[in-house]
């Protein structure tokens, strides 16, 4: 990031926005807005936006892998069939 380009002002931001927006795709960088002085929003480009998405679901989908394994490792399983009983149960789901 460089502070004094990846940073700027709301107001400057609104009165220069497709420079800013020009920048943003050029970069590849996010721009970091301030109101007073204190950052208030982050604006980046959509494909940065997607790759940041994508991050967080292999981040999700890798936390939810970790998890089932340390389940597994401390015993904490049960077989699918006894679980599908229960929830045809719980649901009233007919076999």
């Amino acid at each position: 990031m460089d502070i004094t380009k990846d940073i700027q002002s709301m107001t400057a931001f609104r009165n220069r926005s497709a420079e800013f927006l020009d920048h943003i795709r050029a970069t590849g960088r996010p721009m970091v807005l301030t109101v007073n002085g204190k950052a208030a929003a982050v604006v980046q480009d959509a494909q940065a936006y997607q790759q940041l998405l994508d991050l967080a679901a292999e981040a999700s989908a890798a936390e939810g892998i970790r998890q089932g394994l340390e389940d597994l490792g401390a015993g904490r399983v049960r077989p699918a069939a006894e679980v599908f009983a229960e929830m045809r149960a719980r649901h009233d789901i007919p076999r």
